[in-house]
């Protein structure tokens, strides 16, 4: 069985680290050589227990990136969508695979649906629904739009034919992560959302929202967005003619659609419930409280992003978790923001 030569990352990242996970237990893992950039000299030797070659490094050093780029079959980029200098780096390095093997590299890049999203200031819920099938909506979105600038490098690399490839564009990730680098005590658990409105709350001492809290988010556990990468990497080396790539290489990842108001409602019950708050309710952000609590991209949580998986599905991906595991998992998510930073 023939090596293919795989470098991650974001291997102790929320995402990065399930997805490497997966990968050294998928079935075909010993044909595997996988390389994973780690900042921390720390994470990296108990990382390379798992029989991972580590390489010290991070996204500022751009030459290193090209190098490790190219010397690999398939690049997961999982740490930044909208830094466009280290994203260069890395499809430099692919540029130089398939100079040297006249085989072009997979690159399996991460953005985020963003991408989509309007201004709504959390007033109406009323979004255009975008599927990863339209391809041609997908190219019509303004080169402003954020995570697009990082998008279009990964497409022109594609377009020149030195890759393939693939864009995994999820909604919401939720959900503690699981897996071999949580156990080691080397990959963050949380995502970005829940908790900002977890410590936004704790602060202002009541859960808030932009708005009327209408807008609506796809959300998407941290479980089936891993599995996403491995099933699009799945059937690349299944049968890659198949497999849509470039303009029509956007992968959504979502099971469900949730309103900032519902997320916020569930974040003051379970403030409530384990005697932080006294009471539940979810009142408007003023936008001095939004940018004070949520910092200067506050504006995002007033936000519509309306996508459908269906190329993913196409491909076979199955997620399994919907909206009600979301809204439930918000108590778990607060647990480890309370073990962070233990309230007096």
């Amino acid at each position: 069985m023939s090596t293919t030569k795989i470098l991650i990352t974001g291997a102790t990242g929320y995402i990065g680290g399930s997805v490497l996970g997966r990968l050294l237990v998928h079935p075909e893992s010993k044909s595997f050589e996988i390389v994973a950039l780690v900042r921390s000299a720390e994470k990296a030797a108990k990382i390379s227990t798992l029989g991972v070659k580590t390489v010290l490094g991070d996204y500022d050093n751009l030459a290193l990136l090209t190098e490790l780029a190219s010397n690999a079959d398939v690049v997961f980029e999982i740490v930044d969508c909208d830094r466009l200098p280290p994203n260069e780096a890395l499809i430099q390095g692919a540029k130089q695979r398939f100079e040297a093997t006249g085989k072009a590299p997979i690159l399996i890049h991460t953005s985020g649906s963003a991408l989509i999203m309007d201004d709504a200031h959390g007033l109406h819920g009323n979004h255009k629904v975008y599927s990863d099938l339209q391809s041609d909506e997908i190219e019509a979105l303004p080169d402003t739009a954020l995570h697009r600038n990082v998008d279009l490098a990964y497409l022109k690399a594609d377009k020149e034919g030195f890759a393939k490839a693939y864009i995994v564009t999820p909604g919401c990730v939720w959900g503690l992560a699981k897996g071999p680098l949580v156990d080691l005590g080397v990959q963050h658990t949380q995502s970005m959302l829940i908790p900002y409105l977890l410590k936004a709350a704790i602060a202002r001492k009541q859960a808030g929202y932009i708005g009327l809290g209408k807008n609506i988010w796809p959300s998407v556990s941290n479980a089936d967005t891993a599995d996403l990468y491995i099933i699009v990497f799945n059937a690349i080396r299944k049968n890659p003619d198949t497999v849509g790539h470039g303009r029509d290489g956007f992968y959504f990842a979502e099971n469900g659609e949730f309103t900032m108001y519902e997320a916020s409602q569930a974040v003051g019950k379970a403030l409530k419930e384990l005697g932080i708050l006294h009471s539940e309710e979810a009142t408007p952000f003023s936008e001095e409280e939004a940018l004070k609590y949520l910092g200067p991209y506050w504006f995002v949580f007033g936000t519509n992003s309306l996508s459908r998986g269906e190329r993913s599905r196409a491909v076979g991906w199955k997620p399994v978790d919907g909206k009600d595991d979301f809204l439930a998992s918000i108590k778990a998510d607060l647990v480890e923001v309370l073990k962070a930073s233990p309230q007096k």
